[in-house]
């Protein structure tokens, strides 16, 4: 009887240490979940988070152009320029060397601001134009000056950049004087005074009627 009893007893006892294993030994706790498994996932903001790409730094004005535009500028300036002392004019005048009279431009324009004696012509100039006529006892016009503001911004590698070399240079005073061969006819001047750099005026100029003083 007593031998049956501690049976039971040691059964029992068995049994419970059998649960108390299963318990342990059963699903773990998520306070025992491996580091791994319990990491938060990642926040945004940290380093693994792409960055919004930096705003490119403005760029520096472009350069005032002296490149492209402005040389092409005044490359087709100097063409037309060109164009017109062929025809014994320049820009502001429809009155032309070798053909224009000095009465018809007095007729349409009025009387000269100031007329001055310069080797063997006369020079009537109109300042509000920028315009002066040489002309000859004949009347003739045989020098058409131009003192547009425009002409101020041409240095000679500008001209010769797109004209070439002048067929000859003077000297008048301080006043660098570069000749071109326009036609037959003209001849194109740029005065350019020696403290600037750059044209005071432009001639265009027929030196055959200069020679003739009593053309008419």
């Amino acid at each position: 009887m007593h031998t049956i009893k501690r049976m039971k007893l040691l059964t029992a006892a068995a049994a419970g240490l059998l649960a108390l294993t299963a318990c342990q030994s059963g699903a773990p706790s998520a306070a025992s979940k491996s580091p791994e498994s319990a990491a938060p996932s990642q926040q945004p903001g940290t380093a693994t988070t792409p960055e919004a790409p930096a705003k490119p730094a403005p760029s520096s004005p472009a350069a005032p152009s002296n490149a492209e535009p402005d040389s092409a500028s005044v490359e087709t300036q100097l063409k037309d320029m060109l164009v017109l002392a062929r025809k014994g004019q320049v820009k502001g005048s429809e009155y032309a060397a070798h053909t224009g009279l000095i009465d018809e431009v007095e007729k349409k324009w009025g009387k000269a601001d100031q007329i001055d004696s310069a080797g063997k012509g006369l020079y009537a100039t109109y300042k509000k134009r920028g315009i002066t006529f040489g002309f000859n006892k004949g009347e003739l016009i045989f020098d058409v000056r131009s003192y547009d503001p425009e002409l101020h911004k041409l240095t000679l590698p500008a001209i010769e950049k797109t004209l070439g070399k002048p067929k000859e240079t003077a000297k008048n005073g301080d006043d660098q004087i570069y000749v071109y061969q326009a036609s037959e006819q003209f001849e194109l001047k740029f005065v350019i005074p020696a403290g600037t750099g750059k044209v005071d005026h432009i001639s265009v100029f027929s030196p055959q009627d200069a020679k003739n003083n009593m053309a008419g």
